[in-house]
């Protein structure tokens, strides 16, 4: 494949070195490549997007369709198509950690693989320890700029695609400062942000509410979170449906508003048939909320989707763990007052998010449009067709209701931390009570530290697909190390349940990803709000059953129950794997060799 580099100035102990330039054949390489590509493909670019320019003069400039050139006896030049020469034959040469050098035809390379540096030694800009490289009548160009409006604004050479790419290495709170979707991306995060930290303030202090304040005995309590529960697996595709009917936005305002007026009034409402719905309500919207920021995601994030899905776990663990702090204190008092300030407090965060999802714009692809017939009953649609092609129903696609149904027991890493893990320390080990709020900060702190670390390795739906065998594997190890807890001995207790947190959390790293990102892929585009509002119910549906489970089989069998439990899961695990790549394989074009 054909390369070239940057021509200019090279200077070696304070001399400036000007070899007579030499024309030489440009090696032809493929047509698709560019020279000296950046984050848009059109040449080699910084923060804006501009060629590699330093001072008139020395900088790399030329019109479009030339080779680099510049005053006479000054810097190398070459005819239209050629690539410049030096001396010998050979790319620009320089003296050693100076400028770029390398053989013909070859990459230029400076010292350990750096971007070619410009005048005062700044780097010119382009994807980090990549070649130059693009077809012989398509040299760099660019327009003459400052050199230091070339660098990277973090200080690294080549701050290109990489550095914004999934899981770029700008780190968490750069990340968050720039999101992908830009300032409407921003503002849902921190929405989410204080949504998430009401939400964690309820349920922390909600059982205890509804039982000292509302005087709800345990039987009437489980089947009030019960129904909730079950309207909760409806709000996800009630909210797809809306979604592909209506603007996303002021769907989601509608959830929050709902959600704050079934706060309020449980403020008042005692009688028990009345909380039923409250109860109810109140999942619905919650389900339908996540579904439709889930969707508005998608569309304002693009490619970069799963960037955003790492940035929003985080936020959202964030506020959890604020929302506990905080109910905590309120705990700590335990009157009625505090207990209504905890309500309020929930209250007015569904508020705040209202209003910053009102700030935000309608991201693109609001308007109904529904996935065109599909013969081989993939669900992909096919490329050019009409969208009115077909009314295709996400229920009638049996490939990806199948996805639905094996991502349901692909969730039960949720009821086993916040379940399965405290019952079975308090009724079948010595480890002290104190432990169970370690397994929620241990998971929480893993969480913000690690998503977007996970979510870089998977970048892609095959990716995604073939990352489901880890999801089995790491559930399985948990359960095995559950089975392995000895029931006397503190230390030895506390030390493997731990363990097994470590290894529920990296489960839940690998599902937030994977089901995520394969919930979009499997989904055809043109009805993706549909897709996506059912996909919905697997965490919803787990949820409402998985404690069922884990208290009425699981736990009931012992630890022969927590094996049999882990390996289960992860046989599905490798079903769902083997289908989804299939239906990928069918729907979608074969990578390039």
């Amino acid at each position: 494949m054909g390369r070239r580099g940057t021509a200019g100035q090279h200077k070696s102990e304070g001399k400036t070195h000007n070899g007579p330039p030499t024309p030489a054949p440009h090696p032809t390489g493929p047509p698709a490549r560019r020279a000296l590509t950046g984050p848009t493909g059109q040449g080699p670019s910084g923060p804006t997007g501009q060629g590699p320019t330093g001072p008139p003069g020395q900088g790399p400039t030329g019109p479009t369709g030339q080779g680099p050139s510049g005053p006479p006896g000054q810097r190398p030049t070459g005819a239209p198509g050629q690539a410049p020469t030096g001396p010998t034959g050979q790319g620009p040469t320089g003296a050693p950690g100076q400028g770029p050098s390398g053989p013909p035809g070859q990459a230029l390379t400076g010292p350990a693989a750096q971007a070619p540096t410009g005048p005062r030694g700044q780097a010119l800009t382009g994807p980090v320890a990549q070649p130059a490289t693009g077809p012989a009548s398509l040299p760099a160009t660019g327009p003459v700029a400052d050199p230091a409006a070339c660098a990277d604004p973090v200080g690294r050479a080549g701050s290109g695609a990489g550095a914004d790419g999934v899981g770029g290495s700008r780190g968490l709170i750069g990340q968050l400062r720039r999101p992908p979707g830009g300032r409407d991306a921003r503002i849902m995060l921190l929405g989410q942000l204080l949504d998430r930290t009401g939400t964690g303030v309820w349920a922390a202090s909600s059982v205890l509410f509804f039982t000292f304040v509302v005087g709800l005995d345990a039987g009437r309590l489980g089947l009030m979170l019960g129904i909730g529960a079950v309207a909760g697996i409806a709000g996800s595709p009630l909210a797809g449906h809306l979604a592909d009917r209506y603007p996303v936005r002021p769907l989601l305002i509608a959830c929050h508003l709902l959600r704050l007026a079934a706060l309020c009034a449980m403020l008042v409402v005692t009688r028990f048939e009345l909380l039923l719905l409250i109860v109810a309500l109140t999942h619905l919207g919650d389900r339908a909320a996540k579904t439709l920021e889930m969707l508005f995601a998608t569309r304002v994030a693009g490619e970069r989707r799963a960037t955003y899905q790492a940035l929003s776990r985080s936020a959202a663990n964030a506020g959890y763990a604020v929302g506990a702090g905080i109910a905590a204190i309120g705990l700590a008092v335990g009157t009625r007052g505090a207990y209504e300030v905890l309500i309020l407090g929930n209250a007015l965060s569904f508020l705040v998010a209202s209003a910053l999802v009102w700030r935000t714009r309608e991201p693109h692809g609001h308007n109904r449009l529904i996935a065109a017939a599909d013969p081989e009953g993939q669900g992909g649609a096919r490329p050019g067709a009409a969208p009115s092609a077909a009314r295709r129903s996400p229920w009638r696609d049996r490939g990806y209701l199948r996805f639905v149904l094996l991502d349901m027991p692909l969730n039960l890493d949720d009821s086993l931390l916040n379940v399965g893990l405290p019952l079975w320390l308090v009724h079948h080990t010595d480890a002290p009570h104190a432990v169970v709020p370690a397994f929620l900060a241990l998971n929480t702190v893993l969480v913000v530290v690690l998503q977007l670390a996970v979510s870089a390795k998977v970048g892609t739906a095959r990716q995604a697909a073939g990352a489901v065998g880890w999801y089995g594997l790491f559930l399985f190890a948990a359960c095995a190390l559950l089975a392995l807890t000895p029931a006397h001995g503190p230390w030895a207790a506390t030390a493997t349940l731990l363990g097994a947190a470590v290894l529920v959390t990296a489960a839940e790293l690998v599902r937030s990803v994977c089901s995520w990102e394969l919930a979009v892929s499997l989904a055809p585009q043109q009805a993706r709000a549909s897709y996506l509002g059912v996909a919905g119910i697997s965490p919803s549906a787990q949820k409402a059953v998985g404690p069922l489970l884990l208290t009425g089989a699981v736990m009931a069998a012992g630890p022969a129950g927590w094996l049999a439990l882990g390996a289960g899961v992860a046989g599905l695990a490798l079903v769902q794997r083997r289908a989804a790549l299939g239906r990928l394989d069918a729907a979608l074009p074969a990578p390039a060799a």
